[in-house]
């Protein structure tokens, strides 16, 4: 007897389910960047991405698994892309790291970190994740500036660039704040060039 192969036109059962998965983060995100954390619920979501709620509920038992699993992975996926830039110069990742806080994904972790300043459950899920995702940008930010640390006013320049960028991610908010945003990026290029030397 011959061994019998299965059809090379089907997706494994595990590929589905990470794509399922995926879909699911991305529609998370998208929910809470669009419609906030109150209309964000998890059947909301499911319809979004194409998928029951039961599907959902498989990969993300609570709403909390869900849209903190959601914010990570997009900042993940961000972190990822800020490594990946071709180092242009410092002004090119002033305004890369600028743009990481005024798009959906800073609106989406917004909307969850007004969500968990209210629910007791979700402030220490997220305040742990903001703490790692801060980490881990201080240090992508570090590496793409070349900025070396261990010279006095260092850090602070690499953190004030980023609170700066973060309030100016709330500015946008909003109303659109490109035109303004773009002449205060030229301004900390400039402020962060002559810091770092």
């Amino acid at each position: 007897m011959g061994v019998v192969t299965p059809p090379t036109d089907r997706t494994p059962k595990q590929d589905r389910s990470r794509a399922t998965r995926r879909r699911l983060l991305e529609a998370a995100v998208a929910c809470l960047a669009e419609h906030g954390w109150a209309g964000s619920t998890v059947s909301v979501v499911a319809e979004h991405a194409g998928v029951s709620r039961g599907a959902a509920q498989h990969h993300f038992p609570t709403r909390e698994d869900l849209f903190t699993a959601a914010v990570e992975y997009v900042a993940e996926e961000r972190s990822a892309a800020l490594r990946a830039l071709p180092v242009q110069g410092r002004k090119d990742v002033v305004a890369a790291l600028v743009d990481l806080y005024t798009g959906p994904l800073f609106r989406a972790a917004l909307q969850l970190w007004v969500a968990a300043s209210n629910e007791a459950q979700l402030r220490p899920r997220v305040t742990e994740l903001e703490a790692r995702v801060g980490r881990e940008t201080h240090r992508i930010a570090v590496e793409l500036l070349a900025a070396d640390e261990t010279k006095p006013g260092v850090r602070e320049t690499v953190q004030g660039l980023l609170d700066m960028a973060r309030g100016l991610g709330l500015a946008n908010v909003l109303t659109d704040d490109t035109a303004r945003r773009r002449r205060v990026v030229a301004q900390w290029a400039a402020l962060v060039e002559d810091a770092l030397g």
